[in-house]
């Protein structure tokens, strides 16, 4: 059976505040963020979602980054206490393929070849790590998931930081976004 939020009645007084809780909420970075030097994730300063308690959101979205091939970025949703769901996160492995006739492995390496995807999925609340090429290379990530929350309301962030401590800045940029749906 399809979930869909809010469920309605016949006869339903249909109000602004109804009408809105059925469109999905969206986040969207309205600055570009640079960080150095750090492998403490912390929370992305626009990609942040306040999420209703017992509810159940779907999301899916987009971020762009960029840094050194030595720093890499580590992305993580963090989730209230309690909450559980999964999150798909696609983007670039931290290898790239090469076009030899025995295909090698060259580790953060830009090349024409292509770049190993990281396809896995994961609990939400899970850190994750994709390859940086270097600053005039940028790369993005996608997600999608569920967030099933607790009896407890909160904050739902996207924290990223380097994998790797680096000087040289890994920048998130403008115009990224992610999206939620409250299905139940």
């Amino acid at each position: 059976m399809a979930e869909s939020y809010p469920s309605l009645a016949g006869g339903q007084r249909i109000t602004a505040s109804l009408l809105r809780s059925m469109l999905p909420q969206t986040v969207r970075k309205t600055a570009d963020t640079a960080r150095s030097a750090t492998t403490s994730r912390t929370a992305d300063p626009h990609l942040a979602f306040d999420a209703e308690a017992n509810a159940v959101y779907t999301f899916h979205g987009w971020i762009k980054y960029d840094g050194d091939n030595a720093a890499d970025i580590s992305l993580q949703l963090t989730v209230p206490s309690g909450a559980l769901g999964e999150v798909f996160p696609l983007g670039t492995g931290n290898t790239v393929v090469s076009s030899t006739s025995a295909p090698a492995l060259t580790t953060n390496t830009a090349s024409s070849q292509g770049y190993m995807v990281r396809t896995e999925s994961l609990d939400i609340n899970s850190a994750r790590t994709f390859g940086a090429i270097s600053t005039s290379n940028q790369n993005c990530v996608l997600f999608m998931g569920t967030v099933r929350m607790s009896t407890t309301a909160g904050t739902v962030s996207l924290d990223w930081a380097q994998a790797s401590s680096n000087a040289t800045a890994t920048t998130v940029y403008t115009d990224g976004w992610l999206e939620f749906q409250r299905i139940a």
